[in-house]
């Protein structure tokens, strides 16, 4: 069998829904035609099961000949270990089709997850990617295990109508145009179907966006005391849901009852005529008993045919969703003939707002508004959502160097920066090679440590939420600096922290970097006092640069930003 996770799930034909299924059914083929010819040989044991039975009281009962009797009962038995065999391979070969494609699935949007970085947000919702390895991956999984039997399915029907139009051309013919003329009434049940599951898949992925902005500003919606009003809306867009997915299950209730119907129906129709068939004289006993059982058998089929439709229609309204992520680009694009990483220890400056950046040295850039001075700490990181070639490393732009090495050599630690779910260890130090316990002393995380019972093998909930937000904050903050880059970009790394926490971090974080550049956007006085250069930043351009002290005593709009945080701390 296959092991999983595949090494490469490949590049996905992402062009339409359908396209994506047959890819994503082509890199699994082999284990999929194995999964076909195990449900051929399964369910054609089925088929041809009748046929002996009835050769079995023809030849042996009926004409009480104890060796034929035996002989046919033998053929039963082989037949049937046979049927139990291949029913266990052809199990085991859907299960492995499943999980295949499950995994390949999960594998792309990985890929594309990390490919997208931090313009992913800005470009899908969270509760989309989450759909996708939810619910998706169950339907683009069934329609893979369905498709052996469905291949199963069609072989034996065929073989059954072979079967009794060389006993009988009324009943071979009335099975063999019967059953696609049942599939053709169900048929204009399928397309609202998929217009109503689309509906329902995408007011499910809606739905799991509020429920997860409500968790993740609860406490601020309590502070505010809009609590009622997200309630009021969590619970219609709820509503709206559930009738959206009531009114699938209407049509799939109506397909599911048909499946039942219109198959006994047939049934019916074939032993009634099959009965009058015997009375006349034209089929013998044992041939009346084979044509019940086919009748019996044709049930299998039929509805796996209905089920295949059902399972496509699901796969293609979960795949439309897969090719849409898929179909995403980064903000940053890789360029075509990277330029060589320049030398270490190299300047980064921004034409756009005139900073420079010296190597080695700790630098704060100071805004009267924080959203400016986060959004260049962004685009000296190309995270911004807006690219642009105006940021250089070393005298080569930004975007003449390869993803890896702007990531390798930069990184941006935002207010907005999670932590993911796992051991704490190794959401603490994610490429494996960093001082946790020097980052988090320098982080002045100490006390979280030791208030967890297990320390750094403690686990950590989605999105850290088991902890405060200052203790995030701080972890977020022993996150980056365990990383140890090149060049690190803080964006306000304190200001969740009280005034002693913050005096400490600050005193700290200049010794941890020696030697290395780090970039913090701030407006505090006790980290400001601890850096060794100050930039102003005023209407999108660098005005002043020089210590925290002599900024304060030579320009009055930096001590006006400055000091007017204080006041408002206070």
């Amino acid at each position: 069998m296959r092991q999983l996770p595949v090494p490469d799930p490949g590049i996905a034909d992402h062009r339409s829904p359908g396209r994506f299924l047959l890819w994503l059914a082509r890199g699994q083929f082999r284990t999929l035609l194995g999964g076909m010819a195990f449900g051929i040989i399964w369910m054609s044991c089925q088929a041809v099961m009748p046929a002996v039975l009835g050769r079995a009281i023809d030849q042996g009962v009926a004409a009480k000949d104890q060796e034929q009797l035996l002989f046919w009962a033998g053929v039963m038995l082989g037949i049937g270990l046979l049927q139990a065999v291949a029913g266990i391979m052809r199990h085991r070969f859907a299960v492995t089709n499943w999980l295949t494609a499950s995994y390949r699935v999960v594998q792309l949007t990985t890929r594309q997850t990390v490919r997208l970085g931090g313009s992913l947000p800005r470009k899908v919702s969270t509760g989309e990617v989450i759909a996708i390895g939810t619910s998706d991956l169950d339907h683009l999984g069934n329609v893979m295990d369905v498709s052996a039997r469905f291949v199963g399915a069609i072989v034996s029907f065929l073989l059954v109508s072979v079967i009794l139009l060389t006993t009988s051309v009324q009943l071979g013919l009335v099975v063999l145009f019967g059953v696609p003329l049942l599939m053709l009434v169900m048929g204009p049940i399928l397309k609202p179907l998929q217009a109503r599951s689309a509906t329902e898949r995408q007011m499910r992925s809606d739905l799991s966006n509020t429920a997860t902005d409500i968790v993740g500003g609860l406490r601020v919606l309590r502070g505010i005391g809009g609590e009622s009003v997200f309630l009021g809306r969590y619970r219609r867009e709820s509503q709206a849901t559930r009738t959206a997915a009531v009114n699938v299950a209407k049509l799939q209730s109506v397909l599911d009852g048909l499946q039942i119907f219109l198959p006994g129906t047939f049934v019916v129709m074939v032993v009634w005529l099959s009965a009058r068939s015997a009375v006349a004289g034209d089929i013998s006993a044992g041939e009346l008993v084979a044509f019940y059982g086919y009748s019996a058998f044709l049930l299998i089929p039929l509805r796996t045919a209905t089920e295949f439709a059902n399972k496509v229609i699901r796969a293609r309204v979960a795949a439309a969703r897969v090719c849409r992520v898929l179909a995403l680009d980064p903000d940053l694009a890789e360029p075509a003939a990277p330029r060589d990483s320049p030398a270490p220890m190299s300047e980064l400056y921004d034409a756009r707002t005139g900073l420079r950046v010296r190597p080695g040295l700790l630098t704060a850039i100071v805004s009267e508004r924080p959203d400016d001075s986060a959004g260049l700490a962004d685009r000296l990181g190309l995270c911004a959502a807006q690219i642009d070639d105006e940021v250089a490393l070393g005298g080569i732009a930004l975007t003449e160097l390869s993803t890896r090495t702007v990531r390798e050599r930069i990184i941006v630690s935002d207010t907005g920066a999670a932590l993911f779910a796992g051991r704490l260890a190794d959401r603490l130090d994610e490429r494996g090679t960093g001082d946790v316990d020097k980052a988090l002393l320098t982080a002045s995380a100490e006390d979280i440590l030791d208030a967890l019972p297990e320390g750094l093998e403690g686990m950590v909930t989605e999105r850290g939420r088991s902890f405060s937000g200052g203790q995030r904050q701080r972890l977020v903050l022993a996150r980056a600096l365990a990383a140890d880059p090149e060049i690190l970009i803080l964006v306000e790394p304190t200001s969740a922290v009280d005034a002693h926490t913050e005096a400490r971090i600050a005193s700290r974080l200049r010794g941890h970097r020696a030697g290395r550049t780090t970039v913090v956007t701030t407006v505090s006085p006790l980290m400001l006092d601890a850096v060794d250069e100050v930039a102003f930043l005023s209407d999108g351009r660098i005005i002043a640069t020089g210590t925290h002290a002599d900024l304060l005593a030579d320009h009055p709009a930096y001590r006006r930003v400055v000091v007017r945080d204080v006041e408002a701390a206070s």
